[in-house]
């Protein structure tokens, strides 16, 4: 067995046996921290455990050997799939003709900001798109998927994805306490939560600490804004092919094609069979315990990607990007939480209250 097989395989089980710690810290947070241990679920857990295993891999310089294990981009892209076996489209439009409208009314309103304001900070067009796609969709699996349209550069999507955890997480703690002392409705509640919030995983963990209603309609927005994930992907890959690197390679279909990310493909591919169902809501291709197995599994790749993404930082190549993006992404966010309360309050307090 020659080096780049033993370190694949070695690779491999170090990212599995992280993830599954992973699951096991942010399971005994859950059940012994209360409330506060919902903010340490499982993305944070394994980001930091693959950074702890980076640090002390790089002490034994062993990194180049495991490299070949961690496949932060298969994992990633397989999950993201997966992901959109649990959007259905079907449902988000009948359960929430709000959550639709606030959903397309956030994207495109933040992402436009933050695209502004990227180029006030004179940030490079890929990162801006990278930045403009997380904060604006779903975070990491949108930012992942701008990065491949766009052909940004791995330090400038793992800055990104840095962000996304770092601020994620924290306001999935404290936006449900913030709402009860606004006396919020458990429908505006959940709306803020999904219009505001980066994260899925954070987005759901928000709904559950503030009560049931506000988990359902935060789903709701969250899933009616991942559902353009696809087609942000596809307007940035012919924006940049014909606008940002103009001259750089001709226009064309087959160029285009080539740009965009075709993972995208089959998490709309997936969600459309996800919305293939029966007058009793029950999926015409999936069993639920097939669609349970899956959504486990899709878990898992996460988990392992987020390890990944922990092993793989390169800090000194983050330490180059400087500290633009960073003020960039903090004003963008709190732009973002602030209409967001706004829409949510207007949409599912006033004109759609539930």
């Amino acid at each position: 067995m020659n080096n780049k097989w033993a370190g694949l395989i070695v690779g491999l089980i170090i990212v599995l046996v992280l993830a599954w710690c992973s699951w096991q810290g942010s399971l005994w947070a859950t059940t012994s921290l209360g409330d506060f241990g919902k903010a340490l679920e499982f993305p944070l857990w394994a980001a930091v455990l693959g950074l702890i295993a980076n640090v002390v891999l790089g002490a034994l310089k062993l990194k180049d050997f495991v490299k070949p294990g961690i496949r932060t981009e298969l994992f990633l892209k397989i999950g993201l799939v997966l992901l959109g076996l649990g959007i259905n489209i079907t449902t988000v439009v009948r359960a929430g003709g709000g959550g639709v409208i606030q959903g397309i009314f956030m994207v495109t309103t933040v992402f436009l900001f933050s695209w502004w304001l990227g180029g006030v900070f004179k940030l490079s067009d890929s990162m801006r798109a990278v930045m403009s796609t997380a904060i604006a969709i779903c975070g990491v699996s949108a930012a992942i998927a701008a990065a491949g349209s766009v052909l940004a550069k791995k330090e400038e999507l793992a800055y990104i994805t840095a962000l996304v955890i770092v601020t994620a997480l924290p306001l999935m703690v404290i936006m449900p306490y913030i709402a009860q002392a606004l006396a919020l409705s458990p429908s505006v509640a959940g709306a803020w939560f999904g219009g505001n919030i980066d994260t899925t995983a954070a987005v759901v963990g928000a709904g559950t600490i503030h009560s049931k209603r506000a988990q359902e309609i935060a789903s709701i927005v969250k899933m009616s804004q991942n559902a353009l994930m696809g087609l942000v992907a596809f307007i940035l890959a012919i924006y940049f092919v014909t606008v940002v690197e103009k001259g750089k390679e001709k226009p064309s279909a087959k160029v285009i094609w080539d740009r965009f990310p075709k993972f995208v493909l089959g998490f709309i591919i997936a969600s459309v069979l996800a919305s293939l169902v029966d007058a009793k809501g029950a999926n015409l291709i999936f069993s639920a315990d097939a669609l349970s197995g899956l959504a486990n599994l899709k878990n898992w790749l996460f988990a392992m990607a987020f390890v990944c993404i922990g092993l793989e930082l390169d800090f000194g190549s983050i330490k180059q990007v400087g500290g633009a993006p960073f003020w960039c992404y903090m004003i963008v966010t709190v732009f973002n939480t602030v209409l967001a309360l706004i829409v949510a309050y207007i949409i599912f307090g006033m004109l759609f209250p539930v």
